[in-house]
């Protein structure tokens, strides 16, 4: 849940400095094509206003930005750095090279560079925000956790803080305090699904299935093509031995995905419990099309053929199974 940050060309020079007339005018009607969401103009005409002031740190901030916008985090670490040489207090520079960087995954280098901001600006919010989800990213959560707070502590009403919080301490298994997260996510968005979603994962954790359901529910009611609640509302339903209500919500998440071998798996296993076999096979079977690797498929169906007097079938199904997991656990 990030967004860009732009710096506006006009007024905002190094003190004392003076724009060329013409490159002011390519970086304004950079910006103009930006807020169109035209990132190929905006890129051409801050290469033109950088041809025509070489330290115009702002041109390389917000081609940074739009190089981003594109995909091309190279390009985007490359006019950041550029940038902070030419002003090396910037923090804003430091944070937006730093998400470029974590969206390349290098998030030792996002740390480094949301501290930097941090150090320059002590109550950048948003840097301590980024710093969390790469501490996250790390499997640092103790640390992210940490960074999440602060960013709360700067800004009691930030939704994502609390959002992200929450994924952190489920990692760690406090699914208590997780849902404490995700639900104050929820007073300050009562329309966020991935809040309510989350929040019924951690309660379906919990064994709360009741809670799991209606948090799935309204998770579904803000986004209606969203197949990953179906699944796991067919999952909650299926612990309390309703397998019809299960059916019906692998059904719904495999119109929505028709490539979704979890869905197909888990409503096998539902129509298994109901004594339909062949239907079960059927649906083991293009799980197992869609995920080849996947042991618990092979095994399902082998459960499913042994139970239909297939024993050959089962055998080779249940040795299949063995291998696939001595395999991934090599």
């Amino acid at each position: 849940m990030l967004a860009l940050v732009l710096i506006t060309a006009a007024g905002c020079g190094t003190p004392g400095a003076h724009t060329q007339p013409g490159a002011f005018s390519y970086a304004s009607r950079a910006d103009a094509n930006r807020d169109q969401g035209d990132w190929e103009g905006a890129i051409a005409d801050y290469t033109k206003a950088i041809e025509l002031r070489p330290n115009y740190f702002i041109a390389y901030s917000n081609r940074g930005l739009a190089k981003r916008a594109k995909g091309d985090f190279d390009g985007a670490i490359a006019d950041y750095t550029k940038a902070i040489e030419i002003k090396t207090d910037d923090s804003f520079d430091y944070m937006n090279r730093g998400e470029a960087r974590r969206a390349k995954r290098d998030f030792d280098g996002a740390i480094e560079d949301a501290t930097k901001a941090i150090q320059i600006s002590p109550n950048f919010t948003r840097a301590y925000l980024n710093r969390g989800h790469a501490k996250e990213n790390k499997g640092d959560f103790e640390g992210a956790i940490a960074d999440y707070t602060k960013a709360i502590v700067l800004k009691p009403d930030h939704e994502d803080a609390y959002w992200n919080r929450g994924n952190a301490k489920a990692y760690k298994a406090d699914l208590d305090g997780a849902i404490a997260d995700y639900t104050k996510a929820i007073e300050l968005k009562s329309d966020d699904e991935q809040a309510y979603y989350n929040r019924g994962v951690a309660k379906a954790l919990k064994g709360g299935l009741d809670g799991a359901i209606a948090d799935y529910t309204e998770a579904i009611q803000l986004r209606s093509q969203y197949p990953e609640a179906y699944k796991n509302r067919g999952i909650a339903k299926a612990l309390k031995r309703d397998f019809d209500g299960a059916i019906a919500d692998y059904t719904k998440a495999i119109e929505l995905d028709p490539r979704y071998p979890e869905a197909y798996k888990n409503r096998g296993i539902a129509k298994e419990n109901k004594g339909d076999l062949d239907g079960a096979i059927a649906d083991y079977t293009r799980a197992i099309e869609l995920k080849p690797d996947d042991a618990e498929a092979y095994r399902d169906r082998g459960n499913a053929k042994n139970a239909k007097g297939d024993s050959d079938g089962a055998n080779a199904d249940r040795a299949k199974a063995i291998q696939l997991k001595a395999g991934s656990s090599r």
